[in-house]
């Protein structure tokens, strides 16, 4: 009944991709390698919502 409530596994990453990237952002103005870190981890985060894409 309350299914709907759920996040999907896509939606947990899109949250988590936003999160990292507007960190990633404000390290950039003061930690360029910390930022570089963060971004990185972002795009992991890509790799993983476009790998749950093509499975279905």
């Amino acid at each position: 009944m309350f299914g709907f409530f759920k996040k999907s596994e896509k939606q947990k990453l899109q949250k988590e991709y936003s999160k990292l990237m507007e960190e990633a952002f404000r390290l950039s103005k003061t930690d360029r390698k910390a930022s570089d870190a963060k971004t990185a981890e972002a795009e992991e985060i890509v790799k993983r919502i476009e790998a749950l894409h093509s499975k279905k």
